[in-house]
């Protein structure tokens, strides 16, 4: 079957792909992605989003546009975030299943075949699962591991372990999740969120294939308070407990204090211990505060009312 009768205006496969300067590895990208979704035999487009690359990304994927089958570009008018982007792309995916992929080919898109054989037996969402992460940094690997149990253990919604946000969702999974409206948007907590019937395929992650990871460390720290803030509001009801605890051992302290008294006298207070309760007690003010800053910031945020991303030009088979 030619490549071309593989796109149509209702296609049941959209890959929805964000892009921020991923022009060295383009090239890459679709050699792999191409063959796999042409082998399937099912209609497809690709859906790449790009979210205000400063490199060649946007120029080549214009270019490709001729040549590679069913292929629409989303240029959005800044960059406004991976989760922004793969928002759009979801947004404007047409497909009875959406297949979200990062284009730095560290999830294999040979897993999409598979992946259409579980939707196809019934299965709502299907979760590529990374079994070995050996391929990132074990500091990567150890705050990943530390930040799904913690995320688990408060969540409202658990999120699968180990699965980023490769996945295949059935159209009713996309539209589920296109009617939340949060702007502070963590995808893979919304994913997990909405439910649905689900499979795990697990896989070996691969190494970049090309360019550097777009989240420092930093970025990722960001990323986790959002993702634990977005979805559980025990770090505020944690301040309870710890001002009881604090309030409980300082009346349990002034009773001492009283019957110290009583039986050998008045003391000198000691500036030493003095200053370390007062240093301690303000550090735990501030923190406490800090984290009613963060969940005040997202209302704040949620108040404006501003949309998630704004599409600049959109070209494709539907550019009208």
């Amino acid at each position: 079957m030619p490549a071309m009768s593989l796109t149509a205006p209702h296609p049941t496969l959209s890959i929805v792909c964000p892009m921020h300067n991923e022009a060295d590895g383009l090239d890459a990208l679709f050699a792999r992605l191409l063959p796999v979704l042409q082998a399937t035999g099912e209609s497809f487009e690709i859906v790449c989003v790009n979210d205000g690359s400063r490199d060649d990304t946007l120029a080549l994927l214009q270019a490709r546009r001729a040549s590679v089958p069913g292929l629409r570009v989303i240029d959005l008018s800044r960059n406004f975030g991976k989760e922004a982007a793969l928002t759009c792309g979801i947004d404007h995916a047409r497909g009875d299943a959406v297949i979200p992929i990062d284009a730095d080919l560290q999830d294999p898109p040979e897993l999409i075949g598979e992946m259409i054989r579980l939707w196809r037996a019934g299965f709502d969402v299907v979760l590529p699962q990374r079994a070995d992460r050996s391929s990132d940094s074990w500091l990567k690997r150890a705050t990943a591991n530390a930040f799904y149990r913690l995320h688990n253990r408060i969540a409202e919604a658990p999120l699968p372990v180990n699965v980023g946000d490769f996945r295949l969702m059935d159209r009713k999974v996309v539209e589920a999740v296109k009617r939340l409206p949060e702007r502070h948007r963590f995808m893979k907590g919304l994913f997990a969120w909405v439910g649905f019937r689900q499979a795990v395929i697990p896989y070996t992650r691969e190494a970049r294939h090309a360019g550097h990871t777009k989240f420092s460390g930093w970025r990722l720290w960001n990323l986790a308070l959002e993702g634990i803030t977005s979805d559980s509001t025990a770090p505020l009801r944690v301040w309870t407990y710890l001002g009881m605890v604090v309030a409980l051992s300082s009346f349990v302290y002034a009773l001492f204090i009283v019957g110290y008294t009583l039986l050998h006298g008045r003391d000198l207070p000691g500036y030493a211990s003095l200053i370390t309760v007062v240093l301690f007690l303000g550090g735990v003010q501030l923190i406490g505060l800090g984290v009613i800053g963060e969940y005040l910031g997202r209302l704040y945020g949620e108040s404006k009312g501003r949309p998630v991303y704004i599409v600049r030009e959109a070209g494709g088979d539907d550019a009208a």
